[in-house]
């Protein structure tokens, strides 16, 4: 009986090393994910408080890195900020808010 076991060890030390890059890979991504969502939320805030400022006629504040266009169509008065693609996936971060007039 022992020399029939003998031939299975180690296998668990190696299927465990085989694994461990691959969940490393999809720990990096979640990662990723959560920091572009965290930034698109906050790009979308900057928006808001950029669309209410311009709306009350005071200055807006300027979020870094972010082009700023902005459009009024009647009442309301939109903001778009656009955030450049940036590491490590190049993703172009967009939020855009409008606020009446």
């Amino acid at each position: 009986m022992r020399s029939v076991l003998a031939g299975d060890r180690g296998s668990v030390t190696a299927e465990f090393a085989a694994v461990i890059p691959a969940v490393m890979l999809v720990l990096a991504g979640c990662l990723v994910c959560l920091q572009l969502g965290s930034q698109q939320l906050r790009l979308q805030d900057a928006a808001a408080v950029t669309a209410r400022a311009l709306a009350r006629g005071d200055a807006a504040p300027a979020y870094e890195g972010a082009a700023r266009t902005t459009s009024q169509s009647g009442d309301l008065l939109c903001a778009t900020l656009a955030l450049a693609a940036q590491p490590p996936l190049f993703v172009e971060l967009r939020a855009q808010s409008c606020a009446l007039k």
